[in-house]
């Protein structure tokens, strides 16, 4: 890795459709919205978009899944408007990444309508079908989303697999035929114009050969088996034939979403060497404040500082010069940053916000961002379910709550408003006018109420805005090597308050320090005299002493 690639040192802005601008009063955001709001983008600076899926659905699972790969859901507009904006954003430098779904199509995909017609229909062998077995499941694996992994098809008296809902069955990558549909259909969006994928859940795509029983299982603690079912015998080898005929032969950016994964298996899937992905998005540091009462997600556990600098601490050590990093803080399938590993109270919301993005943004890797995270946006305190629509929340309510009754509603609700999907899928908080700026009409999900405070127009009327701190930190990451190939060393591991680390070149270094404590913190790091502080969160430097959540970042070297 001697010379840095264009995504090396790009930061990539994550847009959720449906929820960051409606152009037609509907209530749904669509492609249209996204185009006028392009310029925006550009002015924070981020190079490469990622659109979570635009393509025809049922929203089943808001767009995961998909009906046709090659057709574009109504509501977010025409394949014009998606031709419009690849050719808007490359006008204004901009790349577009995106959404990459194969481990499973929806129910109403073609190839599915066929499959389940007969046990002998060209297309029964693109997903995974199963006999019963004594009269049950051919295996004990469970969903995602709750419940068993196998769904029995009347007609044809088998079960198909799906990891996810019942409308998402798993697609048969051991078919030759199905590989090929699907490099096909890439090659084909690559040919319009397109930078780049995320694909979803990438490393589930190979099963276990003869499809096991899932030793882990406990359907009472609403378990799942995608752990089990990761990393599959043959993904790697698909991943290289997927790389060989089609990633490889453009210029483009690629991460994998991969669940369950070690640092080992990253160097497989993004290796420098590797002849696969280019990066992958690891969950170890979005499970730290995961249930101590075996409910997964569904907690409201306040994470530990050295749990979070272990994990990111050896990310950024043992991939170091063999693999490239993702660094995220929040995406459509997780809570708010400053809510969760900030304080989003209203004294130290934009103070803390600052300091989150600091500590990111300077380790190694391609860090995302995700829209609303560069104002500040938080999670929702609504106090009724019924004001939820993320399918994984309301089948937990229902698992938890209605069915086994192992958690009261009113703790459940607590848990609901640390860890719902729905909290990064309010809509963008552009203004302080109705629904935000976000529609004319009703929005599909309610507008988070703090919008008439947190949104685009005062964040960019105020030059201390969490807005333009990105931009600086951005731009910062374009104009310093540094920050791209230095090595990473942790200070100070035990330390439960602050978190500082170095990042080292040949003949410079960076130093950076947060305070992740709502209180005063007195540290003392070794300084050379030709330290200069070249970002902080406040206006001053009061040098030993670190106010509540104060991060700064001290360079030097030539």
């Amino acid at each position: 890795m001697n010379q840095n690639k264009w995504w090396q040192k790009a930061t990539v802005y994550q847009i959720y459709p449906r929820s960051f601008q409606d152009s037609n009063s509907d209530g749904v955001g669509d492609i249209p919205g996204i185009i006028q709001r392009l310029p925006y983008l550009k002015e924070l600076g981020v190079q490469v978009i990622w659109l979570s899926p635009i393509y025809q659905s049922p929203n089943d699972d808001n767009g995961y899944d998909i009906s046709d790969y090659r057709k574009i859901l109504p509501e977010f507009g025409t394949m014009a408007d998606v031709d419009e904006m690849i050719t808007v954003a490359h006008e204004l430098g901009l790349k577009i990444m995106m959404d990459l779904v194969v481990n499973h199509t929806s129910d109403e995909h073609q190839w599915f309508q066929q499959s389940r017609q007969s046990r002998n229909n060209p297309y029964r062998d693109y997903y995974i079908w199963r006999d019963p077995v004594d009269g049950h499941e051919p295996n004990n694996w469970l969903s995602d989303f709750g419940g068993s992994a196998w769904a029995f098809d009347e007609k044809t008296k088998q079960y198909y697999l799906h990891l996810f809902s019942k409308k998402q069955p798993d697609l048969n990558w051991e078919n030759p035929a199905l590989r090929e549909a699907i490099y096909e259909t890439m090659a084909w969006w690559l040919n319009k114009g397109i930078d780049g994928f995320r694909m979803d859940v990438i490393n589930l795509i190979s099963k276990q050969t003869g499809l096991p029983n899932d030793p882990n299982v406990n359907a009472d603690n609403h378990g799942s088996s995608m752990t089990f079912v990761a990393n599959g015998p043959k993904v790697h080898q698909y991943l290289q034939e997927m790389n060989a005929k089609v990633l490889s032969r453009n210029d483009i950016i690629t991460v994998g979403e991969t669940p369950g994964v070690t640092t080992s298996d990253a160097i497989q899937y993004a290796g420098f060497d590797s002849h696969e992905l280019q990066m992958i998005f690891q969950f170890e540091h979005t499970e730290i404040d995961n249930s101590r009462e075996g409910l997964g997600k569904w907690s409201d556990e306040r994470f530990n500082l050295v749990d979070l600098k272990r994990i990111l601490s050896k990310w950024q050590t043992e991939l170091d010069g063999k693999a490239w990093n993702s660094l995220y803080w929040n995406n459509h399938d997780r809570p708010r940053v400053v809510s969760r590993f900030g304080d989003d109270s209203e004294a130290y919301r934009v103070v803390s916000a600052k300091m989150l993005a600091t500590t990111l943004h300077f380790m190694q890797g391609t860090p995302y961002i995700y829209q609303g995270e560069e104002i500040g946006m938080t999670n929702v305190d609504w106090s009724s379910i019924s004001q939820y629509q993320d399918i994984d929340t309301l089948n937990a309510y229902q698992d938890l709550v209605v069915e086994q009754q192992r958690v009261s509603p009113e703790q459940m609700m607590t848990y609901i408003h640390h860890s719902s999907r729905d909290n990064a899928r309010t809509p963008m908080q552009w203004d302080d006018s109705n629904q935000a700026g976000f529609t004319k009409g009703k929005p599909w999900l309610a507008v988070n109420s703090n919008y008439e405070t947190i949104n685009v127009a005062q964040a960019l009327a105020d030059q201390q805005s969490i807005f333009y701190f990105y931009k600086k930190i951005i731009a910062l990451r374009q104009q310093m090597p540094l920050i791209t190939n230095g090595h990473y060393q942790v200070l100070d591991m035990a330390d439960s308050e602050v978190y500082a680390y170095k990042r080292i070149g040949v003949d410079s270094e960076l130093l950076v320090i947060s305070n992740f404590t709502n209180q005063t913190q007195t540290r003392h790091y070794r300084l050379n005299d030709g330290a200069n502080m070249i970002l902080s969160n406040y206006d001053d430097d009061q040098g030993d002493t670190l106010r509540p959540y104060e991060s700064k970042v001290y360079f030097e070297g030539t």
